[in-house]
């Protein structure tokens, strides 16, 4: 796939699901890792299961002190910045909008919308300046579609897909190669989650359904190389049969 030796990688939502398969992929690359999510202890057992080349940092990624802390321990540790990928996010609470919590549905704004935000702020001057620098955001489909009880998550995914294409727009002439991934649905706690609720179609999807966090992880390590820059600006999804072909996946 890709050599990431010597390359500095910050992974937010890193204690499990992608972001964990994430970061054993990538270390098994030669990758420097960051990982960060709001669990200590849990990012921390997977940075002592990798090694020395992988540092935790407790991480809300609602609070941007605490986002910048992660970027900053990034570059003091290892140098500096190359990849970044924006994978925290919650479903919960899944409510009907008429009946919706005001905080519940604001806080998943706070880490779905404005915790990519704070991801890219941070990095983004680090990147610009070395001149180079892999920007990932985790989307979904729900970011192009609405689905019932979900309006807090389609708002906050169809924000960060567009600030992901803003962040193109203003940066890819220095350098910086910025693209969104879409996996579809995951086998990770989220489901667990969705289909407690048994709200919507999603809900009615079975275990068996849903692809494993390894396949959306060899898909983050291709969209870290060249290969992927025909798609530079743009929303990759990973139901499209055509990218499992290319990373040799099977339905």
């Amino acid at each position: 796939m890709t050599d990431l030796a010597g390359k500095t990688v910050l992974i937010t939502g890193a204690s499990r699901g992608i972001g964990e398969a994430t970061a054993r992929l990538f270390a098994q690359q030669g990758a420097n890792l960051v990982l960060a999510a709001r669990s200590l202890p849990a990012v921390q057992a997977i940075a002592d299961d990798i090694g020395p080349n992988a540092r935790a940092i407790a991480c809300d990624v609602a609070d941007f002190a605490q986002v910048q802390a992660a970027v900053d321990l990034a570059c003091t540790s290892f140098g500096g910045l190359d990849v970044l990928i924006g994978n925290a996010g919650v479903i919960e609470p899944i409510s009907l909008l008429s009946q919706a919590d005001p905080t519940g549905w604001g806080g998943a704004i706070d880490i779905n919308l404005k915790g990519v935000f704070y991801g890219m702020r941070a990095a983004l001057p680090v990147m610009l300046a070395a001149g180079h620098g892999t920007i990932i955001t985790i989307s979904s489909g729900a970011a192009h579609n609405p689905l019932e009880g979900w309006s807090h998550y389609c708002a906050s995914k169809a924000g960060a897909a567009m600030l992901t294409r803003n962040a193109h727009l203003e940066v890819a002439q220095h350098g910086l190669r910025i693209m969104g991934l879409s996996p579809g649905t995951v086998a990770t706690q989220m489901q667990r989650e969705i289909k407690a609720s048994g709200v919507n179609p999603i809900s009615q999807l079975e275990w068996h359904d849903h692809i494993p966090p390894e396949w959306p992880a060899r898909c983050l390590l291709w969209m870290c190389q060249p290969a992927s820059d025909a798609y530079l600006g743009q929303e990759i999804s990973l139901r499209d049969q055509g990218i499992r072909q290319t990373l040799g996946l099977v339905a």
